[in-house]
């Protein structure tokens, strides 16, 4: 075969490969309700603080994909930093949380009730067994504009168990 059909036929080998079956979902939505949803968290930007038995740590919330998405970076600078990625799905907000675990369980809160965003399980990605631990869902409340507590709930063996919270003060 000549180099240059051979390249061809490479070329419309690997355009074939790089299509995918799946078809793009578009999504029908409430303009207001996704502004509601995406505008409670996009409201944290900035740098907040838990006071601990260890002394004090952080979380840090910041706007990203412009203004489309809101990163959350949970302990930054330490060995058990995590990332909060939170976007818009339609009439949710979805939140995948990267985990110091290895895993990356998302979860989708649907309304925004007196300051509470309830994350409620959407599925975990990276799972390496059935019976590893995750954290599957949490409650964001928005205590007044310069407080917030986060109420995580730990999975274990698919079973609803440890609930740590957090109260954080925004650091001005």
């Amino acid at each position: 075969m000549q180099p240059l059909a051979r390249l061809a036929l490479l070329l419309a080998l690997s355009a074939a490969a790089c299509r995918t079956g799946a078809t793009p979902r578009v999504v029908e939505a409430d303009p207001a309700q996704r502004a509601e949803l995406l505008g409670a968290v996009s409201a944290l930007q900035g740098r907040w603080v838990m006071e601990g038995p260890e002394g004090p740590s952080y979380t840090e919330f910041a706007l990203t994909a412009n203004g489309s998405a809101v990163r959350e970076t949970m302990f930054p600078g330490t060995q058990h930093e995590m990332t909060n990625m939170y976007a818009l799905d339609g009439n949710s907000l979805v939140m995948t949380h990267y985990c110091a675990g290895g895993n990356q369980p998302r979860m989708r809160a649907e309304e925004l009730v007196d300051g509470r965003l309830e994350f409620r399980p959407d599925g975990v990605g990276d799972l390496k067994t059935p019976d590893e631990p995750y954290m599957g869902a949490m409650t964001l409340v928005v205590l007044d504009a310069d407080t917030i507590e986060e109420r995580w709930t730990a999975f274990n063996q698919g079973e609803a168990g440890h609930s740590p919270a957090f109260t954080l003060k925004r650091v001005k």
